[in-house]
């Protein structure tokens, strides 16, 4: 099957979505896989989230589920929680942001970690998407969030109501409670990659079997002055 990437709109009115019975039934299956996974992340004592159109509730039959975890952790112990994995990869957006360990597992689970430190700007980003934790979940919340359109899903009890973020940024950066440059950010990003196609990441590493998180991310720090410079600047950020 092929994914069509969600292209940014300008929405000027409201839109009111109502969910039919496949769509409630489908978020209630999302989360629950999602919970989970959660589950048994927490029983280590990391608090994880989910982040996107499951904490939003627009989801769609392709939907990922996204874990994310905010803190450092050893990826040893994550890894060990979790059991058997498709795929494990060190992401890294632009040189500047914190670079995270993605471990794909059954069902299009992601759990995603930080490697180093991470800004309260960089944790904002996953509140501007929608973010909620186990608890949530259990409790049927959903979440206002910005989906890649650029539209800012508004839950109801029925649905969601839609409405554009372009040229309403601020507005939308104080429902979510988020610096109003995330919201330019965002925009600036996702209207560029639109105009001049999938820009890529600066850095996508597959690990093999016998690599760790933390042995890749420290050679790649040897061998990269960038990433070097951003990693003492974050962990300058401690002093």
């Amino acid at each position: 099957m092929i994914l069509v990437a969600k292209r940014p709109e300008i929405l000027h009115d409201t839109r009111v979505v109502t969910y039919d019975e496949t769509h409630w039934n489908n978020l209630h299956r999302l989360r629950a896989k999602a919970l989970s996974v959660m589950k048994k992340i927490e029983e280590v004592g990391i608090r994880p989230l989910v982040h996107g159109s499951v904490a939003r509730g627009d989801v769609s039959l392709s939907s990922d589920i996204d874990i994310v975890l905010l803190q450092q952790v050893s990826s040893y112990k994550v890894e060990l929680t979790l059991g058997e994995y498709h795929l494990r990869e060190l992401v890294q957006a632009t040189p500047s942001t914190v670079m995270k360990g993605h471990i794909h597992l059954e069902g299009d689970i992601v759990v995603s970690f930080p490697i180093f430190k991470t800004f309260t700007r960089e944790e904002e980003f996953y509140r501007w998407g929608g973010i909620i934790d186990s608890e949530a979940i259990e409790k049927a919340v959903r979440v206002p969030g910005v989906d890649k359109r650029l539209i800012l899903i508004e839950p109801t009890p029925t649905g969601h109501i839609e409405s554009g973020v372009i040229d309403n940024e601020h507005i939308v950066a104080k429902k979510l409670d988020v610096n109003i440059d995330i919201a330019h950010e965002r925009v600036r990003v996702l209207t560029r990659r639109d105009t001049v196609g999938r820009t890529g990441v600066y850095l996508n590493y597959e690990l093999k079997e016998f690599e760790s998180f933390e042995e890749v991310a420290k050679r790649l720090q040897d061998e990269d002055p960038a990433l070097r410079r951003t990693i003492e600047k974050r962990e300058g950020k401690r002093r």
